[in-house]
């Protein structure tokens, strides 16, 4: 994975180093993390796109997405300003990622797709639907259980272990 993405490489070595004082997030799930961000961009439709990753954290899934389609304009949305400082660091340099500290239900433009991973339903229920048409959640076996959101059937991630890719579209 690492030898067809440099800027992976690079993305997991300062992760490495500003995880032993911020705790962006757990080391041994670092490798999975990247392998499921790129299951979900390979299944995005193909075109420049607009998407927000919401809750990015340490830039899951949207880095990885945003390198695998640098077609695309990827919007990174964390609230957690130390997280958004990291981020702000790793997407130096690439003209296609960008960094919003701020929650996401402040945002106020709209996407072609909005993205996530390790944010609860619950939590994107009031917003997900004004922010982009189009989602893709990395999830556990449970159905997320958003209004206005009708779900393709769910694609096993690769690396099994009952996680899902789950693919909506908004409707009202």
């Amino acid at each position: 994975m690492f030898d067809e993405f440099p800027a992976l490489q690079a993305h997991y070595n300062l992760l490495q180093r500003w995880n032993k004082t911020l705790n962006l997030t757990r080391i041994d799930s670092i490798e999975r993390n990247y392998g499921e961000s790129l299951f979900l961009g390979r299944h995005l439709p193909p075109g420049a796109l607009r998407i927000c990753d919401i809750g990015s954290g340490a830039g899951f899934p949207g880095f990885p997405v945003a390198i695998l389609r640098p077609d695309c304009q990827v919007t990174l949305i964390e609230s957690h300003q130390r997280k958004a400082v990291f981020l702000k660091e790793a997407s130096r340099g690439f003209p296609n990622i960008r960094v919003l500290a701020k929650r996401a239900e402040d945002v106020e433009e709209s996407f072609d797709w909005a993205i996530s991973r390790a944010v609860s339903a619950e939590d994107l229920s009031p917003f997900l639907t004004r922010l982009a048409p189009r989602v893709a959640l990395l999830t556990g076996a449970e159905v997320p259980a958003i209004p206005g959101i009708r779900w393709e059937e769910p694609l096993a991630l690769p690396e099994g272990s009952a996680r899902f890719l789950r693919i909506g579209s908004c409707f009202t």
